[in-house]
């Protein structure tokens, strides 16, 4: 593994979700492994998963670790090539990601989607030139179109919990004041389908995915339809992709509720966190003995050490 941007990286899903089941028993085993290495942690946005675990897989493997929020510390970056740079961004991502590269021998780099521009989002405009311009590894912590580790730490969890081969999975669209990004429904999708999952995905109309990401999924617009027989609900919210970056409803009758969750296979409750209760998912439904999303929470370690050691492994 060179980088780890999508599941395009993951040669094996299987094979990684095994070894970071293997960290989980023994999260020591590989102590030596990122001696005197140093990991570089970029974020461009807010986060608490992501940050803290990514830095505990790093110290599990003996790794230096060094963060930076660019958002409130760092100068703002200039993304577009070619232009007079005499407005308010004093740098060029050109030299920031060479710089940021000099200082790590892994780069690690979150950053969302702008919702404003399709293109720039959906062509990865400032992860594709971290990947250009650093010159080491990248571990994509979450991008505008994709969150990776996220997909592989809910594989993770469906592992440990599924008591068929071939659990029934359901995606849930749910309410949200706030327009979200695709990122984690759209990775959510395509890591799940690689898996050889079944993948239902209930949204109302104007909120399908990309194909590039959902193809080969059931796609349903009304809720009840999914949650029939599901053996996992996971529930998000993100905004259109067809009508870019709007939101098109409101409707509460999406949050998952308990009455929802009867017409399951008693599934068990997924969401990545943070989550808005009441809103997304009913405080019956994520305080039950079905939900996950604290197993879900402390398993983002293991996905992160799995993908670090095996980029070590190659240094």
């Amino acid at each position: 593994m060179n980088n780890f941007v999508d599941v395009n990286d993951a040669d094996n899903i299987e094979a990684l979700i095994e070894h970071a089941l293997l960290l989980k028993k023994s999260p020591y085993d590989f102590e030596n492994l990122g001696k005197r290495k140093t990991i570089g942690l970029i974020f461009m946005n807010p986060s608490l998963r992501t940050r803290l675990s990514t830095q505990k897989a790093a110290i599990n493997l003996g790794m230096n670790v060094m963060m930076m929020n660019f958002s409130g510390e760092g100068w703002a970056l200039e993304t577009e090539q070619g232009v007079i740079m005499n407005g308010d961004k004093p740098e060029h991502i050109k030299e920031a990601a060479a710089v940021v590269g000099s200082y790590c021998d892994i780069v690690a780099i979150r950053t969302f989607a702008g919702l404003k521009d399709k293109d720039d989002d959906y062509n990865e405009l400032i992860l594709r030139q971290f990947i250009r311009y650093c010159g080491k590894p990248i571990i994509n912590m979450e991008s505008a179109t994709v969150h990776p580790l996220q997909s592989l730490t809910d594989l993770i969890t469906i592992k440990e919990n599924k008591e068929a081969k071939n659990p029934k999975i359901l995606l849930t669209w749910a309410p949200h004041p706030k327009v979200l990004p695709q990122a984690v429904a759209n990775s959510f999708a395509q890591w799940t389908l690689a898996a050889g999952y079944d993948l239902t995905i209930a949204c109302p109309k104007g909120y399908e995915l990309s194909t590039d990401f959902a193809k080969g999924a059931k796609v349903v617009h009304k809720p009840e339809e999914g949650y029939m027989d599901a053996d996992f609900v996971y529930a998000k919210n993100w905004s259109s992709f067809v009508h870019y970056g709007k939101k098109l409803s409101e409707d509460k009758s999406w949050m998952v509720d308990a009455e929802k969750m009867k017409l399951t296979n008693n599934a068990k409750f997924m969401h990545c966190l943070p989550v808005r209760r009441n809103v997304v998912v009913e405080d019956s439904v994520i305080d039950s003995v079905n939900s996950l999303v604290i197993q879900q929470a402390s398993n983002r370690v293991w996905a992160a050490q799995a993908v670090l050691s095996k980029l070590l492994e190659n240094l």
